[in-house]
This record gives C-alpha cells, structure tokens and sequence, in this order.
C-alpha cells in the first residue's frame, strides 16, 4: 500500500457530511430522520437564476470563460457593493470561485507560510481547522463565549495577537453560532489586525441573512480590501444556490491575483453557465430574500422556543444564519452523545458542537433549514421519554 503524505493524513473534512451519510444509511432501512445536521437552505433558487443557466447552456456558453471570473459577473458583484458595503471595488479586487470553501484555502494558501500563527474563533466553522492543518499553520484559538451571545470579542483576539500572527479569521453571521458582531466589535478586531499587520480574512457568506433588523458590520469598510481584508462570500447560503457552487472573493489586488493563479492551476474557471446564474441571481433575488428570511425567522423562533422548553437544553437566540446551539450540558451528556443519542433513539440529525471547537462540546448544532412541520415533530420526539 502506498503511503500517504502528512498532509494527506491531516485532514479532516466535513463531518456534517458524514452525519449525513450515516443518517441516509438509516433511512435506507426505513428509519424516518429528520434532518438538521447540514445547512442546505430548502428553497429553490431563483427561477431567473435557473432559466440563465438553461438559456447558457441553449447559447452554447459552455467553455472555458476568463479564470478570474467573467466581467458581467464581476460588474454586477462591485455594483452591489456600492449597496452593501458603501464602496465599489476595482474589478481586479474580485475572484470568482466555486464555492466559498475554495476562497478560504486559496486566500490562506496564499498569504500563511507554514508555522505561521493564525487566529481562529473557537467555534468556528469546521474548515478553517481543516485548511490550517493542511497548510501546516499554526492555529491560536480564540474562545466565543455564550455569555457574550458568542460574539468574537476583540480583547480576546488582542490577548493572543503578537508578531507572528499572519491572519485572524473571523465570521460574522456564525456558523454554527448564528452571533452578529457589532460595529465597535468589527472595528476593534480591525484594529488588532492593522496594528499587527495582519491579513483579516472575513467569511460573510451568511451576510444578507440576519433578523430583528440588526446589521451586518464589514471590516472591509475600513480598507476597501486594498490592504489586508479579504472578503469570503458566496450565492450558497443568501440566495439558495448551494449545489450551484458559486462565490466571488474580495481582496487586495495582489492577493487576489495569486489566488486567481491557484484557481487557474487547479480548475481552470467556473463554468460560465453558472456565472450566468449569479449575474441574474444579483439582478432579480429581492422578494425571494424577503420571503426566506420571513421563513427562516418562523423556523429560527420556533426552535429556540422549542429546545428551551425541552428539560436540561437551553438555546441563545440567533441573530443571524439559519443554526441554533443548544447547550445540552444538563443532560449529563457530551455533545457527542447527545448528538449519536438523537439519531439513533429519535431519529434526528444533528452536528455534535466539538466539530467546530472544544469550547462548543456541551453544544449540539441544529440547522432550521427545514420546514416549521419537521421542526415540530423533532420537538415533540424530544419531548419523549425513552
């Protein structure tokens, strides 16, 4: 048998997805699982999106298109931000991607240099520890604390922060913590990212999905990404388009120019039929945002009612994303049990929070990206005793 490389032997992937697997496995024998262990918005994308890709496809656009990403993609994406973060970027600031998870290696790829310190929100989201440990950084974690709604503080970061931190991560909406952080709370790990100069990667691939009229705070406001903030972000989560894999990454130029070099050297584009999606996706996605966050809101307060009726959870409200962490610590159990405990005696999938860091492994993560009717019948299950 051949040996595998140690970097090989690092990695750790997505257990979200092999919950999943597992879980599938059981339906496969005919247990009913309600599933809450992946965030995968149920809605569809938006028709428009759909009916480019088919006309694409009918125009016979589908060959090799600029590796960075088409123009009217790139247009489109830098207009919206006018919108969103008050500025436009240059159109060499932009990198079109499949996917945000591709952004995040790309971008540590190519500023951390092995044993280079990076600092991590613990928990944060599981492939930031997997392409670290691939990239052979060195991961600082920072605690998120539940008593502060697990906002990234930047006291905290300041704590850890020193000459040899190359990167802070941050993400704000959470996954799986669903935490916003506030202005002065984005400012303040700016701050600590210039005084150290530092790259800030930001993940803001839950951006537009946030409830009670409460903001979403940029630090890229503070260097329009010419500098040290790179932007992560994707059509995944905010417009339903997950199995479209597509993103579009800000960030400095010389960075992104890198980043577009790996892109080139490992998958050469993104189909341009896709990006075809994302152009009309930006252009015609205001009422179908509108009416999934009104969902998602009804499934968010539902849930939380829910588990902290439920005896020995609790559950901090989510002020963003679609993911709720319960504390189980009450039960007597990990997160781990409790989590292997409700699939197999309730038939519901979850996320076992010490995926995401062990500050979270009393925590198990619920995804509401599921109907109010699986919702219910996952509180009612349980409510049953054994």
């Amino acid at each position: 048998m051949i040996n595998l490389s140690h970097a090989a032997l690092s990695l750790q992937g997505q257990p979200m997805f092999q919950i999943l697997a597992r879980a599938k496995q059981l339906e496969a024998a005919g247990v009913n699982i309600l599933h809450f262990e992946l965030g995968d918005p149920d809605f569809s994308a938006n028709e428009s999106a759909k009916q480019a890709v088919i006309e694409a496809i009918n125009n016979n656009d589908t060959h090799y298109a600029p590796s960075s990403g088409i123009y009217e993609l790139k247009e489109a994406i830098a207009k919206s931000d006018l919108t969103t973060k008050g500025f436009v970027p240059d159109i060499d600031q932009l990198l079109v991607t499949a996917g945000a998870n591709i952004q995040l290696y790309y971008a540590i790829a190519c500023t951390v240099n092995p044993g280079d310190e990076v600092i991590v929100p613990d928990p944060g989201f599981v492939s930031y520890y997997s392409i670290l440990n691939y990239l052979k950084a060195k991961i600082v974690r920072v605690p998120l604390r539940e008593e502060n709604n697990w906002r990234l503080n930047p006291d905290d970061v300041l704590r850890v922060a020193n000459d040899k931190t190359k990167m802070i991560i941050m993400n704000s909406p959470s996954n799986p913590t669903g935490a916003v952080m506030t202005k002065e709370e984005v400012e303040g790990v700016y701050g600590v990212a210039e005084y150290y100069n530092a790259v800030l990667l930001s993940d803001e691939v839950y951006g537009k999905i946030r409830y009670d009229e409460v903001n979403q705070y940029s630090p890229c406001v503070y260097d329009k990404c010419k500098e040290r903030v790179i932007v992560v972000n994707s059509f995944s989560k905010s417009y339903a388009m997950t199995g479209f894999r597509l993103g579009v990454c800000m960030g400095p130029k010389h960075i992104i120019e890198k980043m577009g070099l790996l892109l080139e050297a490992t998958s050469s584009c993104v189909s341009p039929f896709i990006q075809r999606a994302g152009v009309a996706a930006l252009q015609d996605s205001k009422n179908q945002t509108s009416i999934m966050l009104h969902l998602l809101d009804e499934r968010r307060k539902g849930l939380v009612k829910g588990l902290n009726e439920i005896n020995g959870i609790s559950c901090k409200m989510p002020q963003g994303a679609f993911y709720a962490l319960a504390n189980i610590s009450k039960t007597g159990m990990t997160g781990e049990e409790f989590a292997n405990k409700l699939l197999t005696d309730k038939g519901i999938a979850v996320t076992p929070g010490i995926v995401f860091g062990n500050e979270a492994k009393d925590y198990v993560r619920f995804s509401y990206t599921t109907r109010m009717a699986n919702i219910s019948e996952a509180i009612d299950r349980m409510r049953e005793t054994p």
